[in-house]
C-alpha cells in the first residue's frame, strides 16, 4: 500500500468522536464472522511477501473458498506469468441481473512488505489476537481488505444474492515492489475486457482512531499522486585524495540535491483537494491562521506567505504539490581517492495531470550541466483524479450514518500511489473506500508490529458488506 489516509491534520476533525463498544475476540465471534476470521486468518499467516513467499498459494487458498460456495471455473479467472509463478492473482466474477447495467469491480493486492521474526515481538506470520488486536504482517495492509472482498464474494453465492449490476473482485500481487510483476498492471494491459467496470473500490481510505480509542475521521480516496524514481549521476576523472580540485563528483551532486531540496513545485488543486482544503478551512478546530491560509490559497495559490502557513503541516505541504526528495546515495570508490562517480535516488510524487517527461525537465534544469539526471524504469502512469460523484460518495455516506454516525467524512488525495493509478490508465475510476480504521500512529503498517482492531476489522467488514450491495442493487 504505497498510499495511506492522511496523518496528522488531528485538529480538523476533534469535533466529532464516537466512544467505541468492547471489541470481540475470536471465540465469541458470529457464525459469519468466525467463517471470514478462516479465511482472515489463513490468508495473514500465508507469507506472500515478494521473491519469498507466495502470493499464487494464497489465492489458490481463496479460490478453493470460492468454488466450495459455489462458484464455478468460468466465474473465477486464477492467473499468473510463466516468469513470476508465484505472483499469481484471481479476478472473480458474480453476474448481475442487469446486463446494461455497468459492472463494479473491488480491488485489492494480496503481497505485503517483508517482516524479519528477529526485529518483531511475535511472529510476522502468525495472527495472534492479544488486548483487543490482530496482530501480524498484513492484518491491515491490505490484506484485511483482500479478506473483507472474497468474504462478501462468497457470503453473496450462498446467500443467493443476485445483484442488479455485475461484481468483480480482482485480487493481485506486487502492489508492494516496484521491480515486481505486478497483477493490477498486467490485468489493464493484458486483460481490461475482464476487470472492465464503471468504477472500482480500493485501498487508500478508511479511518482514524484518535489516541483514547475513540473514531475520529473517515476518508475516502478520491486521486492520487503518481510515485518515480530518478537518478542524478555526476562523474569525474577522480584523483589523489591530497591533492583535491573543485570539481568534486560528491560536491557537485550534494549542490543539486540542496537545488532541488529547496525548490517548491507551484501549487495545484484538483476536485477532490480544493473540497478537502475547503472543508479543512471551515472546520471549527482548525486555528484562525491556518484556516485564513488556506482561504487564501483557495483564491490564489501563487500566495507565498499563505502558502509557508500551510506547508508547516506536512501532510498538507504533500497535498498542495508534487514532492521530491532525495532517498539514497552513493558515491566514491576509496577513502584516499577523489570520488569518480556520485548517484542519488530522487523520489517524485507527482501531482495528478502532471507528467514525468515535465517533471525531468524541472530536475534536470534544478541539477545543472554537470550532473545527469535519468528516469527511472518502470515509468508509472500519471494520476487521473476521478470526480467526486455523488453516486458514488453518496452512498459511501448514507452506510457511514448507520455504522459510524457523527464521524465527518473528507474527501483525500493521496500523497502516495496505489495500483488504482493502472485501472485509471484505462478509464476506471478508483476510489479508496472507507470503513476501516486504524490507529493515529499508523498501526505499524510498513512496520514493525502492524495490527488492527479487532473491532475495526468486523465494523469495516459489515460496513463494506453493505456498501457494496448499495452500488449493486
Amino acid at each position: 500500500m504505497r498510499g495511506k489516509p492522511m496523518r496528522g491534520l488531528g485538529w480538523i476533525v476533534g469535533a466529532a468522536l464516537v466512544a467505541q463498544s468492547a471489541a470481540a475476540s475470536a471465540g465469541e465471534l458470529r457464525p459469519d464472522q468466525q467463517a471470514f476470521f478462516g479465511l482472515y486468518k489463513e490468508l495473514v499467516e500465508t507469507n506472500t511477501v515478494v521473491d519469498i513467499g507466495s502470493c499464487t498459494q494464497a489465492r489458490d487458498q481463496i479460490v478453493a473458498r470460492m468454488k466450495a460456495a459455489g462458484y464455478t471455473d468460468q466465474e473465477l479467472t486464477p492467473f499468473s506469468v510463466p516468469e513470476h509463478p508465484k505472483d499469481g492473482g484471481l479476478v472473480a466474477v458474480l453476474k448481475g441481473s442487469d446486463p446494461k447495467a455497468k459492472p463494479i469491480l473491488l480491488l485489492a493486492h494480496i503481497d505485503v512488505v517483508a517482516a524479519k521474526r528477529e526485529d518483531w515481538v511475535r511472529d510476522p506470520f502468525k495472527l495472534v489476537e492479544e488486548d483487543g488486536y490482530y496482530y501480524g504482517r498484513g492484518t491491515v495492509d491490505d490484506k484485511a481488505m483482500a479478506a473483507i472482498w472474497a468474504d462478501a464474494m462468497i457470503r453473496f453465492k450462498t446467500s443467493g444474492y443476485r445483484p442488479r449490476r455485475t461484481i468483480k473482485m480482482a485480487l493481485t500481487c506486487g502492489e508492494e515492489t516496484t521491480y515486481a510483476f505486478n497483477g493490477a498492471e498486467w490485468l489493464a494491459k493484458n486483460k481490461p475486457d475482464l476487470i472492465a467496470a464503471e468504477f472500482a473500490l480500493n485501498e487508500g481510505g478508511g479511518g482514524r482512531y484518535n489516541d483514547k480509542g475513540e473514531r475520529e475521521m473517515l476518508a475516502i480516496q478520491v486521486g492520487e499522486k503518481a510515485a518515480q524514481n530518478f537518478t542524478f549521476t555526476t562523474t569525474n576523472p577522480g584523483g589523489h585524495s591530497s591533492q583535491p580540485v573543485p570539481d568534486n563528483a560528491i560536491y557537485e551532486l550534494a549542490d543539486a540535491l540542496q537545488r532541488v531540496r529547496t525548490y517548491e513545485f507551484p501549487i495545484k488543486f484538483t476536485d477532490t483537494t480544493r473540497a478537502f482544503f475547503g472543508m479543512v478551512a471551515k472546520a471549527p478546530t482548525t486555528p484562525k491562521p491556518v484556516a485564513d491560509a488556506i482561504t487564501t490559497l483557495l483564491a490564489n495559490p501563487n500566495d507565498a506567505a499563505a502558502d509557508r502557513i500551510v506547508s508547516i503541516d506536512k501532510a498538507m505541504h504533500s497535498t498542495l504539490r508534487t514532492t521530491c526528495v532525495a532517498t539514497l546515495l552513493k558515491a566514491g570508490h576509496a577513502e584516499n581517492a577523489l570520488p569518480q562517480t556520485a548517484t542519488a535516488n530522487v523520489n517524485c510524487r507527482i501531482f495528478p495531470g502532471e507528467s514525468v517527461d515535465g517533471t525531468l525537465a524541472k530536475l534536470k534544469e534544478l541539477a545543472g550541466p554537470k550532473v545527469t539526471v535519468t528516469a527511472n524504469m518502470p515509468i508509472r502512469p500519471i494520476g487521473i483524479p476521478p470526480k467526486l460523484d455523488p453516486k458514488i460518495v453518496g452512498p459511501m455516506k448514507a452506510v457511514a450514518d448507520k455504522y459510524f454516525p457523527g464521524v465527518p467524512m473528507l474527501p483525500s488525495m493521496s500523497t502516495g500511489a496505489t495500483d488504482g493509478i493502472f485501472l485509471e490508465a484505462i478509464g476506471i475510476p478508483v476510489y479508496g473506500a472507507p470503513g476501516v480504521f486504524i490507529d493515529a500512529d499508523f498501526s505499524g503498517i510498513h512496520g514493525l508490529n502492524e495490527r488492527i482492531r479487532t473491532e475495526s476489522l468486523y465494523a469495516g467488514r459489515d460496513y463494506l458488506f453493505d456498501l457494496v450491495k448499495a452500488y449493486a442493487g
